[in-house]
C-alpha cells in the first residue's frame, strides 16, 4: 500500500496515518524525521541537505525526493508507505511521481482529509488541553497565531497538491469532520483491497 495523506494541519492525518501503519504493517515517511536521520547518516544527500540547513537554506525538492527515494528501498516499506507532509508543493508532487515511475512503482491512493476550517482552531485548542491534561508537552506550534500561520502555508502551498492530484483522477476526498472511527472506515472503504 503506497498511500499520500493530505490536508491541513490538525485535519487528523497523524492519527489515521497511525492506525494504517499497525493495519498495513508499513512505515509512515515523515520528510521531516527523515532528513534529521539522512544527516546523522551521513548519506550523500544527507550531507548535501546538512550543507544547506547549515547555511540556513531550504532543503531543494531534489534532495527531499532523492531522501525518499533512498528510503522507499529500506526492507520496512518493501509493502508501502504512508506519505504525510509530502509533497507540499506540485513540484514535489511531479517529482514525486517522476521518481516513482523510475522505480517502476504507483501510488495506491492520495486521500485528502476535508475539513473545516473553522473548526480546526478549536480541535487543535482541544489537542493541546488534552496533552496537558495528560501531563504531555504540547506541540510548540499547537496555539492559535502559529496554527493560523501554518494553515495559511498550507491553503497557499499544499492545498494545489489536491487539485494536481485530482486532476489527474487519483485523489479521494474523506469527510475529516467525523469522528475519528467514522474517518476510519471511509478512508478503509477509499483503499485499495
Amino acid at each position: 500500500m503506497r498511500l499520500i495523506l493530505l490536508g491541513p494541519p490538525g485535519a487528523g492525518k497523524g492519527t489515521q496515518a497511525a492506525r494504517l501503519v499497525e493495519k498495513f504493517g508499513i512505515p509512515q515517511l515523515s520528510t521531516g524525521d527523515m532528513l534529521r536521520a539522512a544527516v546523522k547518516a551521513g548519506t550523500p544527500v544527507g550531507l548535501q541537505a546538512k550543507a544547506v540547513m547549515e547555511a540556513g537554506g531550504l532543503v531543494s525538492d531534489e534532495i527531499v525526493v532523492g531522501i525518499i527515494a533512498g528510503r522507499i528501498q529500506e526492507a520496512d516499506a518493501s509493502k508501502g508507505f504512508i506519505l504525510d507532509g509530502f509533497p507540499r508543493t506540485v513540484a514535489q508532487a511531479e517529482a514525486l511521481d517522476r521518481m516513482l515511475n523510475e522505480k517502476a512503482m504507483q501510488l495506491d491512493a492520495v486521500v485528502e482529509l476535508k475539513v473545516d476550517e473553522n473548526a480546526l482552531l478549536s480541535r487543535i485548542e482541544k489537542r493541546a488541553a488534552e496533552t496537558i491534561a495528560a501531563g504531555g508537552t504540547v506541540r510548540a506550534d499547537d496555539n492559535p497565531e502559529a496554527f493560523k500561520t501554518r494553515l495559511e502555508a498550507y491553503r497557499a502551498q499544499t492545498a494545489p497538491v489536491s487539485a494536481y492530484y485530482a486532476s489527474k483522477g487519483e485523489l479521494t476526498v474523506v469527510d475529516g469532520m467525523q469522528p475519528i472511527e467514522v474517518v476510519s472506515a471511509a478512508l478503509d472503504q477509499a483503499l485499495p483491497g
